[in-house]
């Protein structure tokens, strides 16, 4: 079976990219990328720890016109606590850190555009 890679990149429809960039920086990702470069870019790409992120100001054809918060990111650090630690201060969280009853601890934020970043490890019995 040929492979389908090894990596994913979101690209997300956001109402104003510099915001959503300022937000994620805030969460220690830097700027990749953007364009046009200038104050108010139509695009841009942030990352950290190899996790890349993409921004985009205008829908692809045939899609709603603003975000539609109807997407979680699940994302898998080597430390849900020492990450939460890292952000208490920065973000407000969603839910958590806690045990799911699915069995993982995790907890979750929230960017300005509706789209939920959870954080997850397998919790400890």
């Amino acid at each position: 079976m040929a492979s389908i890679g090894r990596r994913v990149v979101p690209a997300m429809l956001v109402r104003d990219v510099s915001e959503t960039v300022a937000f994620y920086e805030r969460l220690g990702f830097r700027l990749a990328g953007a364009w046009p470069d200038g104050d108010h870019p139509e695009w841009a790409a942030v990352v950290r720890d190899g996790i890349e992120l993409q921004f985009h100001a205008d829908p692809p054809a045939g899609t709603p016109s603003q975000p539609v918060a109807s997407l979680t990111l699940y994302l898998y650090p080597d430390s849900v606590d020492a990450l939460a630690e890292e952000w208490r201060d920065a973000v407000p969280f969603c839910w958590g850190p806690e045990v799911m009853p699915y069995g993982m601890y995790e907890f979750g934020i929230r960017d300005p555009n509706g789209y939920y970043l959870a954080f997850t490890e397998p919790a400890e019995d």
